[in-house]
């Protein structure tokens, strides 16, 4: 194992963060005599970003707190085109309008984990969209395309994959590994960046920018990736049974967001730890070696931790709560998810599997039924058989809700106004 000097580079190693490096002593030394600029690119291809985008995040909120500046790129022009990096199909090409909205949700997330400004370590949000929709195609061709080796480009995982598995590539696709590697180039011109990181599965991609830098900036630039992160079972991570883990509070509530990090598997908990909350390294070190009952305080821990950073400290704290009264009390938590309905409709009788649907507690009448089934699903706080059970008024509790739960930890009220 390498042993770094620079405090960037000991963070990074000590919490998990490393998987591959371009020229992992140059980058130390370079980390140790100056102020670093680093850029990760994010394309805008929803409003929010999700747990798997997390860290390459905590990346950019390290490299700030230890006495670099980040570059936070948004793919207002990539997104256009999309990346083929593991996928089997073109991505839907959006409008410009679509792209503007993903990013303004995007930049929400970065303001909780990195500093904006003009101080020379203060974080700086870029689009590629400034330099990438005003290329005229001769003149890139002419300054850019010599540089690239289309047996290269063959090689990369991206394309090879796509090609293997016979499935569709398009020239567009095709330019995209071209034009993320120019981002580095422009980003070195406009702010001096020296260093692109992001996941493995980017790596190709970035080693491309390194090379396409160093011949049109003479400038000695260095990549690094994060380990492809699943969870012990395999899962991959930002990846549940309802869909992705959104990082925006509204599309995924800052209790889900907690209730998410509480379910973490036994054996990821010091993992998580490390890459995912700022706990000093023996507090960390303490609680992953925690076994049986402890270390589900361990993984309360790490909920409230991960949701502070995200979503604030009341929020974490709200959470954390709402949890305890829940699970340790049996109590109501006025602050469970909430799904209001028409008192109306409610008074007609709504069927049991349409409102686990409708409560986003299942994904089909299909799924609940199975759920019902399967003995999961309780209607304030009592077992049903029944998967043609019809809810209505007389179900409405002292607190003016009906509480649905799909087994122990998944909670919602509705509420009929």
């Amino acid at each position: 194992m390498t042993v770094y000097k620079s405090d960037f580079m000991k963070t990074l190693s000590e919490r998990g963060f490393i998987y591959q490096c371009s020229d992992a002593e140059g980058l130390d030394k370079l980390f140790q005599s100056e102020t670093v600029t680093a850029y990760i690119g994010f394309d805008c291809t929803a409003r929010s970003l999700h747990v798997g985008s997390l860290v390459q995040i905590m990346m950019l909120h390290w490299l700030q707190e230890t006495g670099h500046q980040p570059i936070a790129l948004m793919g207002g022009g990539t997104t256009r085109i999309g990346d083929p990096t593991g996928k089997d199909e073109a991505r839907k090409i959006l409008t410009s309008e679509e792209i503007e909205e993903n990013k303004n949700g995007i930049r929400k997330v970065f303001d909780r984990f990195l500093t904006f400004g003009n101080g020379p370590k203060d974080a700086i949000m870029a689009d590629n969209a400034e330099w990438l929709l005003s290329i005229r195609y001769i003149d890139f061709l002419t300054e850019i395309g010599r540089h690239i080796s289309v047996n290269q480009m063959l090689q990369r995982d991206s394309v090879k994959l796509r090609l293997e598995r016979e499935q569709h590539l398009s020239l567009l696709e095709f330019n995209y590994m071209v034009l993320q590697a120019y981002d580095f180039v422009e980003l070195r011109r406009h702010y001096g960046c020296r260093l692109q990181m992001g996941g493995s599965d980017q790596w190709g991609n970035i080693l491309s920018g390194v090379d396409l830098g160093r011949r049109l900036t003479e400038s000695e630039l260095f990549g690094l990736t994060t380990p492809l992160l699943t969870t012990s079972s395999g899962a991959k991570m930002g990846k549940t049974a309802d869909g992705a883990v959104w990082l925006n509070a509204d599309m995924r509530s800052p209790y889900d967001y907690w209730q998410f990090w509480r379910n973490t598997e036994d054996a990821d908990v010091g993992r998580f730890l490390k890459l995912f909350t700022k706990l000093p390294m023996d507090e960390i070190a303490r609680l992953e070696a925690l076994e049986g009952a402890e270390l589900n305080e361990a993984k309360k821990i790490l909920a409230t931790e991960a949701t502070r950073l995200m979503h604030g400290e009341a929020a974490a704290q709200e959470a954390a709560e709402t949890a305890r009264k829940t699970f340790e009390e049996g109590a109501l938590a006025e602050t469970l998810p909430t799904v209001e309905i028409p008192a109306a409709e409610l008074e007609a009788g709504i069927g049991l599997l349409g409102a686990y649907v409708q409560a986003g507690l299942c994904a089909s009448n299909g799924d609940a039924r199975r759920n019902v089934k399967g003995g999961a699903v309780r209607v304030n706080d009592e077992a049903v058989s029944d998967d043609r059970r019809v809810l209505g008024t007389g179900d409405v509790t002292s607190d003016g809700v009906i509480k649905l739960s799909l087994g122990k930890k998944k909670h919602v009220l509705l509420r009929p106004v």
